[in-house]
């Protein structure tokens, strides 16, 4: 009698434990990665990457599907209110999830709260670059006694208000105490390309879209803003080397679920996914545009990702920086 009451007693906790293990089980289905923006851009190129090593080794399809609008928030809305079971994620950039909610008070999604790290995929510095017809500069410190001898007279453009190259710029009038006018454009490339016509005289922008322009002649660099000299343009000066301490800035690009995703689905997806970017033909293809791959632990991301969100908060405040 005491055997079978034993065996009884253990009956409850054997039912209790197989639908546990069933809801951490994963993937059970297709997985869908969500990319806020048009395809072709660095969340698009990113997220595919991510998307097809991940499925031949998970053996379900992973698919990355383009979302845009509103600057992320579209995709971002989707994501946080999605299913917390790992077959929904999110790649996006610095402005998903960090400049987004220091920009945007009623932004419809907080990019702390309602997502669950994974990991920081890559990086890559801004380029501070100039018209070389339109700028006499060719150093940092000359650029700018430029601005400020020109002060009213000199424009700068970006890939849209409150995105990367936007801030750091905002970032940059702070700290030499110039105040050129900001002209937003609707992405990096058309920003490039009215700097190249001469219509405004300079801009930071991701390495990857400007690189080629450097090299061929149709723009100067004065200044990378990595911590170290980028391996695409070695005789290109960082930002600090040419004087100004401390100004290290990345855009960057990140891979998240929603919130509540259980522990160990969470730890799958980040093993995928840093397996996915760390393959050498990932890694070869991303470095090709600029991209520095990162694939770190789930942790170091979140502390990364709150020290981004505090920096960009007081640059944004600083500036009266409004949304559009």
């Amino acid at each position: 009698m005491i055997e079978r009451r034993s065996l009884l007693a253990a009956v409850p906790a054997a039912l209790f434990a197989t639908p546990l293990r069933a809801q951490e089980a994963w993937p059970t289905r297709p997985v869908t990665i969500l990319v806020p923006f048009v395809a072709g851009g660095p969340s698009d190129i990113v997220g595919r990457i991510i998307a097809q090593r991940m499925a031949s080794a998970i053996g379900q399809p992973v698919v990355a599907e383009n979302r845009p609008g509103a600057n992320g928030e579209v995709a971002g809305r989707a994501v946080a209110r999605a299913a917390p079971d790992g077959h929904t994620l999110l790649v996006g950039s610095i402005g998903v999830f960090a400049i987004n909610a220091a920009l945007r008070p009623n932004l419809g999604y907080d990019p702390v709260r309602d997502f669950a790290p994974i990991t920081l995929a890559v990086t890559t510095p801004n380029v501070l670059v100039v018209n070389a017809q339109r700028v006499p500069a060719n150093t940092l410190p000359e650029l700018v006694a430029w601005l400020k001898a020109n002060a009213g007279r000199t424009s700068y453009s970006t890939s849209g208000v409150g995105s990367s190259d936007h801030l750091t710029m905002e970032l940059f009038k702070q700290l030499t105490g110039t105040d050129p006018t900001h002209v937003p454009y609707g992405g990096g490339a058309a920003a490039a390309t009215d700097l190249i016509a001469g219509n405004v005289q300079l801009s930071f922008q991701n390495l990857g879209t400007v690189a080629g322009h450097i090299q061929g002649g149709r723009l100067k660099a004065i200044a990378v803003t990595s911590r170290q000299r980028h391996a695409i343009l070695p005789d290109v000066p960082t930002a600090i080397e040419a004087g100004l301490a401390d100004f290290e800035v990345t855009s960057w690009q990140a891979l998240m679920a929603p919130t509540n995703v259980p522990a160990p689905i969470l730890s799958r997806l980040n093993a995928e996914a840093t397996a996915a970017l760390k393959h050498p033909e990932s890694v070869q293809r991303l470095e090709q545009i600029g991209f520095t791959v990162v694939a770190g632990s789930a942790d170091s991301y979140s502390a990364f990702q709150r020290a981004e969100i505090d920096r960009w908060r007081r640059v944004v405040q600083a500036a009266n920086i409004r949304a559009e």
